[in-house]
């Protein structure tokens, strides 16, 4: 077998964070920048893999909650962003347009012809055209609540992409609600949250601090912006999720108008809320080593990865004869709910290799069986959360029998390691000379800062001027009481604060 590299991925977190992001994501092999589309992404077999895991789950907690899937057209006319300036705002800069319907043959090159009456936006969201269909499909009390989810694409005009992180096209799925009354509306607002919050720390093993977002950090036209955000491995907030309280602004600007109980004409009241392939990048963050990719089990496309070890020819029959069999009695077992997913590597290249590009790729448990193990009846286990040299050897029938278990552990791992490193790294802080000694770093790659909790009371200038001064943002008022805390003095403006909230640097 090939000797093990010092580090599979150079540079390192400690040496360079952002670019090794970037080389855990090309040697997993997840994604590429394409070619000849500025800022957008392929996103290859083994990270379409991952997105396929993520959305079959959301997909099922998505339907337990009373929502069916629809689907709505890409193009928007501007006329209908027009409707909603407040929203429309917030998007403007990133907005793709179509003004031509077809292309005609001038001078040798293809030039757009047949201008469109009105110009179309590919959909950057769609609370707009969505709310239009919804005034058609709502006329009476009756019709409610409507509980409607989009799988899709959307189209934000980014200058400085990220594989899965900041892409000009990207994929998500955004939940539409129109409700009778308000408190029905914030009902399912906070529900929708609580999935995000759930899927997160028990599917990505993902630990996150739920809460509300400031003014300042509000969707553009929402009242009420519920987030989770996640601390990753530079120390850095994702937000890896967000949940909408629109009140009434999308349904009078679209007309979901209803005849009411008591025979009145009403505004519904209405919500939005989404996750993207963003989340791919979170988790990448949050668990990812030096070696390459770590995955969590219940989101890996491949849990087990079966490698023969066959030194000379007439060991391949008896010896993939063996993983077969291995593989069709793991297939057999459960991890929750699903059949454990097992792929075997028969591919003619050098051990090692073979060995290394499983690791880089995440895979949560590698088994290996060679002339010995066929011998004794073992096989030789390796856990991704632990080293590449930590080998289990076990009877095969234990490695059947406790291979959920083996799963569960490495969940468990994950989970528990992310929650320990985003503690150690969250300061409650009272003085403002601290706070900026705390976000303040003169090295552009240095790892620096955490989650800092502090009293605060200042105005959407304040936190624009601290963004400007140490590109730190308000990332939520924490909807854990123990977070949030009693009222103190406002770390800023020196005002009496409710209680305190989390400034971090973010992605």
């Amino acid at each position: 077998m090939a000797k093990a590299p010092k580090n599979a991925i150079s540079p390192t977190r400690e040496e360079n964070f952002p670019e090794w992001y970037q080389q855990v994501v090309r040697a997993a092999d997840l994604a590429e920048n394409a070619q000849d589309v500025r800022g957008c992404m392929v996103i290859k077999p083994w990270g379409y893999g991952i997105w396929e895991q993520i959305q079959k789950q959301l997909d099922h907690m998505f339907k337990v909650t009373g929502h069916k899937n629809a689907y709505f057209p890409l193009l928007i006319p501007v006329s209908y962003l027009a409707k909603e300036a407040e929203h429309i705002e917030g998007f403007a800069p990133e907005c793709a347009v179509v003004t031509h319907h077809r292309l005609e043959m001038k001078d040798g090159k293809m030039v757009p012809a047949g201008e469109l009456p009105e110009p179309y936006v590919i959909r950057p969201t769609s609370e707009t055209i969505i709310g239009a269909a919804f005034g058609r499909w709502v006329q009476s009390y009756r019709d409610l609540p409507l509980l409607i989810n989009q799988w899709a694409n959307v189209m934000r005009w980014e200058m400085r992409p990220r594989l899965f992180l900041r892409t000009a096209e990207f994929l998500w799925q955004e939940g539409h609600t129109a409700h009778e009354t308000s408190e029905e509306a914030m009902e399912e607002t906070e529900k929708m949250h609580e999935v995000y919050e759930t899927f997160l720390t028990d599917h990505l093993a993902v630990p996150v601090i739920a809460g509300e977002k400031t003014e300042a950090e509000r969707f553009p036209g929402a009242l009420n912006t519920f987030t989770v955000e996640a601390m990753v491995q530079d120390r850095k907030a994702i937000q890896a999720g967000t949940s909408h309280f629109l009140g009434q602004n999308f349904s009078k600007s679209a007309g979901i108008e209803f005849e009411g109980r008591e025979g009145k004409r009403e505004f519904a009241w209405t919500t939005s809320w989404g996750v993207s392939t963003r989340m791919i990048g979170t988790l990448l963050m949050a668990h990812s080593d030096d070696d390459g990719l770590v995955l969590p089990p219940r989101v890996a496309p491949t849990q087990i990865v079966i490698l023969p070890v066959t030194p000379k020819p007439e060991h391949e029959e008896p010896i993939f004869e063996a993983c077969e069999k291995l593989a069709a009695e793991l297939r057999e077992e459960k991890f929750h709910g699903e059949n454990i997913t097992v792929e075997i590597d028969k591919r003619d290249i050098s051990g090692g290799v073979k060995n290394w590009e499983w690791i880089k790729k995440g895979v949560p448990v590698r088994i290996e069986i060679g002339p010995r193990d066929l011998e004794k009846g073992s096989v030789a286990q390796t856990r991704r959360d632990r080293g590449p040299k930590d080998k289990d050897f076990i009877a095969t029938a234990d490695a059947v029998s406790g291979i959920s278990e083996t799963l569960q552990s490495i969940q468990d791992t994950l989970l528990k390691r992310a929650r320990e490193f985003r503690n150690e790294h969250t300061v409650e802080l009272t003085d403002m000379e601290e706070f900026r000694k705390y976000f303040t770093t003169k090295d552009t790659k240095e790892i620096h800062g955490g989650f800092a909790l502090v009293h605060w009371a200042g105005s959407a200038e304040d936190e624009a001027a601290l963004q400007e001064e140490l590109k730190v943002t308000v990332r939520c008022i924490p909807k854990n009481k123990k977070l949030r805390g009693g009222a103190g003095t406002c770390i800023y403006t020196g005002k009496p604060a409710e209680g305190r909230v989390i400034f971090a640097k973010s992605y």
